[in-house]
């Protein structure tokens, strides 16, 4: 699996860091992950190492979803890192867009996106 065309989203996070530091975000802003979102995460996110940058209470999970013509009915979906790895092999190409979420305040965030597939047009499905 070779992601391609990665965007990491690193200095977006900084600054809405930093606006909310500065006062001029609320923190209710800040941290306003959908009830959906926070299910995602509590339900099939994957744990990581690092803490929440608000509230350092808990560590951040990642919530990974998919999109592409190709996919179909899995458009949109929740996917675990372990099913990428079978969908890059299956697929001509897709975009996956990795979330960041606290479960504690619901800090969210785009962490990155990156196109996987195996870059052939597959057949109308």
């Amino acid at each position: 699996m070779r992601p391609r065309l990665v965007v990491d989203y690193g200095l977006a996070k900084r600054a809405a860091l930093a606006e909310l530091r500065s006062g001029s975000v609320t923190r209710d802003d800040a941290c306003d992950a959908h009830p959906y979102l926070l299910r995602a995460a509590k339900y099939h996110g994957e744990p990581t190492d690092k803490p929440c940058p608000v509230c350092d209470r808990e560590r951040l999970t990642h919530v990974t979803y998919v999109y592409g013509d190709e996919l179909g009915r899995y458009a949109g979906r929740v996917k675990v890192t372990a099913e990428l790895a079978e969908m890059d092999r299956e697929y001509g190409e897709f975009r996956v867009y990795v979330v960041e979420v606290c479960q504690s305040c619901a800090w969210n965030h785009l962490a990155m996106s990156y196109v996987l597939g195996h870059g052939e047009q597959s057949p109308e499905r």
